[in-house]
């Protein structure tokens, strides 16, 4: 059985009956009628309170989450709620509307640069993004529920919107449900995200399970009451039932194991909850000894949670006609700490009197990284930081008293030192890892044990700081270390950040004097401060000196807010004329629009695609998105062609490949100007251990011989070994 939630439809019944559906308690009632002043606008709403009352939220959580939509739409500010909703409400609903700061972790790392700065508003809003999770972690789960929803209303919508939103799901909340441990809510999000982002292959594994759902019901519930006999027999207290099944988990473990369909464990799979923990253990006992189980599958997740407080023995038994059935025991807690996570722990905040030991240890990253945060904004790394936490891979590692310490995949003995302790890792003299001395540049893996060995005195290493030699992996280690030196040498790191960007600015044939405009950019006062943080690491030299060269040459390289009146000029005539661009075969010109993942110029062969509401979106013939797109709906296929005569500008990019030399940035602005081609945007990734560089450059041009030329210019600079047009 596929476990899914109904699509509410939009006829639903008069809000009072809807209410008394629920099952709540009167109070809860009369709490949400108190702010239900047009239950006709609250559709959405409803929606949200439903699945919260699933997870036993309380009161305000369900009045919140009727409201919040309603807001939303209305656009009304933060006193115009609280007047109208009160203070509790408001201030919940706030923590909502902050978690939306979380979005920019995700288009940051898609679509900027590693090099760039995060400005101080950005940094701002993530960490009262930060503090809204931590205090008031039900701010996150209504969020989420919204997320679920927006997954719902946009079934009908066109792909591209469909799209969009899975990827968001699928690449920023579900991962955040995961490190909570709401396991209800992380399958939910990642199913409905992989129905539109896989679409073929949700039905392909949907129909597989439909196809045989009566067998393997059956078989499932002559197991179920085998094992129940069992359990019963050997008076052990324990229900068990069929577990649901959840598409995007057949599908990911089928990918990782390079398994078939009928070569999964568990899609024939059963829970036994038990009453007491050594229930669980006595109806493993019990199983392994009525049937043959397959040593290879077995996990004891009681004895060693996973990090976000997840308990459950696993274990997998050849049943009946030889089949293999996978069996899941845990306790009434464990299943309900699996299900709702932090959710099952809001009551702290009334003073709840329950253990609040697993609420405390999933929320455990955020609390560290807003006592790291001071250090790490410092170095600009916030960002990457939170991010790095939350959608990277981890790796489990022991302390030698058995804790479990999560990190970020690629990290080393450094980085579990700096965790542990600023002082530990700053003392560090060497480590030990399953009782074997490793280089500090080891790279962990899940289930070693790491044992540090400290001297008396600090003594960290500049060494490092620097990427390319691998001795720390994690941000935060990078700027604790940062930090040290930027404290104990400042005087120290004034003079090499000097002698760094005076030696850089002069084989870039740039005065040596650092103009004192450089240093806004960087929220610095003085041209002094600037020089400290070069010689600190927190600031990348080749930056630094790339700003000062756009300051001092502006017109080589124009900024967004720079464009000249004549660019200005064209790029509206542009953005006039392109819905006269394109000529739709056989009825002339529609409304239409050239598609942003491939972004086609006049001279692209194109085809036209039908969408729902928007008219008809342009792609380049060999576009994938256009070809994933006409392999769901081929009847929507249309021809197009270009107008003639077309003279505005249309917008594409070029990722060049090129050495990471001094002035290369200079050169490339340079052919664009002598070429008149219009600069929209620069984007560079630099890999300082190949000294080699990705520079994407977004520009205006006419068509695609006008993009070759520039593209064939630009191949013959020093040190650029490859030009292409970018896919998007």
């Amino acid at each position: 059985m596929v476990s899914t939630r109904k699509v509410h439809e939009p006829d639903r019944p008069p809000f009072d009956v809807w209410l008394d559906s629920l099952s709540l308690s009167d109070t809860t009632k009369d709490k949400l009628k108190a702010v239900s002043h047009m239950p006709e606008r609250l559709l959405i709403g409803q929606e949200m309170v439903e699945i919260l009352h699933q997870l036993n939220m309380d009161d305000v959580t369900l009045q919140a989450a009727l409201v919040y939509p309603y807001c939303e739409q209305h656009e009304l500010s933060d006193e115009a709620v609280q007047s109208e909703f009160g203070h509790d409400i408001s201030d919940l609903i706030c923590g909502v509307r902050r978690m939306d700061a979380i979005k920019t972790l995700h288009t940051r790392r898609r679509g900027e640069s590693a090099l760039s700065v995060p400005d101080e508003q950005h940094i701002d809003s993530i960490r009262r993004m930060l503090l809204a999770m931590v205090e008031d972690v039900r701010a996150v789960v209504i969020k989420m529920a919204e997320r679920i929803c927006e997954l719902q209303q946009v079934k009908k919508a066109d792909e591209e919107t469909r799209v969009m939103v899975a990827r968001e799901c699928a690449t920023i909340y579900a991962p955040l449900a995961n490190r909570l441990g709401i396991g209800q809510l992380k399958w939910e999000l990642e199913d409905l995200a992989f129905r539109y982002l896989h679409p073929k292959t949700y039905k392909d594994i949907a129909r597989q399970l439909d196809g045989k759902r009566k067998a393997r019901a059956d078989y499932i519930s002559n197991v179920v009451t085998e094992l129940q006999a069992l359990v019963d027999n050997n008076h052990i207290k324990a229900e068990v039932y069929g577990r649901p099944k959840h598409i995007y988990s057949i599908w990911k473990k089928m990918q990782k194991k390079h398994l078939t369909f009928e070569q999964l464990f568990d899609i024939r799979a059963v829970r036994i909850i038990a009453e007491r923990l050594q229930d669980c253990y006595a109806a493993l006992g019990t199983v392994h000894a009525h049937y043959k189980h397959i040593p290879n599958e077995f996990d004891d997740y009681i004895a060693t949670p996973k990090p976000n407080g997840y308990q459950s023995i696993h274990t997998v038994i050849i049943g009946p006609q030889g089949k293999p059935v996978e069996i899941q025991i845990r306790t009434q807690q464990m299943h309900q700490d699996a299900e709702l996570g932090v959710a099952a722990h809001w009551k702290y905040k009334e003073g709840s009197t329950g253990k609040a030991s697993g609420y405390d240890e999933r929320i455990n990253w955020l609390r560290r990284i807003l006592q790291w945060q001071e250090e790490v904004a410092e170095s600009g790394d916030l960002v990457e930081e939170l991010r790095s936490q939350v959608f990277d891979d981890r790796v489990y590692v022991f302390t030698p008293k058995g804790d479990v310490v999560d990190l970020p995949l690629g990290a080393t003995p450094l980085d579990f030192a700096y965790y542990i302790h600023s002082n530990v890792g700053h003392r560090c003299i060497g480590a030990k890892v399953n009782n074997r001395i490793v280089p500090f540049t080891y790279q962990l893996q899940s289930g070693d044990q790491v044992e540090i060995h400290t001297g008396k005195a600090l003594n960290p290493s500049r060494d490092w700081m620097h990427p390319g030699l691998g001795y720390v992996h994690s941000s935060r280690a990078r700027a604790t270390i940062h930090s040290f030196f930027k404290k104990q040498d400042k005087e120290k790191n004034q003079q090499a950040g000097k002698e760094l960007i005076e030696r850089e600015l002069s084989r870039a044939h740039l005065p040596a004097k650092v103009p004192p405009q450089a240093c806004e950019k960087y929220n610095l006062q003085h041209v002094d401060d600037l020089y400290a943080a070069i010689g600190a690491g927190d600031l990348r030299v080749m930056t630094v000196v790339n700003h000062i060269q756009q300051l001092l040459e502006p017109e080589s390289a124009p900024a967004q807010d720079d464009i000249s009146p004549k660019v200005k000029k064209r790029r509206s005539a542009g953005a006039k004329g392109k819905q006269d661009t394109i000529v739709i075969e056989g009825v002339g010109h529609l409304m239409s629009q050239l598609a942003n993942c491939c972004k086609p110029v006049p001279g692209d062969a194109i085809l036209g695609y039908i969408t729902q509401g928007r008219g008809v979106s342009v792609h380049k013939e060999n576009c994938d998105q256009l070809q994933h797109l006409l392999e769901q709906h081929p009847e929507r296929q249309i021809e197009v062609s270009w107008s003639s005569g077309l003279s505005v500008g249309f917008e594409t990019a070029i990722d060049i490949y090129c050495t990471d030399r001094t002035g290369i940035l200079r050169d490339i602005t340079t052919v664009l100007a002598n070429e008149g081609v219009a600069l929209l945007g620069v984007n560079s990734l630099s890999d300082k251990s190949r000294q080699t560089a990705l520079i994407t450059v977004s520009v205006e041009v006419t068509n695609r011989e006008v993009l070759a030329k520039v593209m064939s210019r630009l191949l013959q600079l020093k040190g650029v070994e490859d030009v292409k047009r970018k896919t998007h």
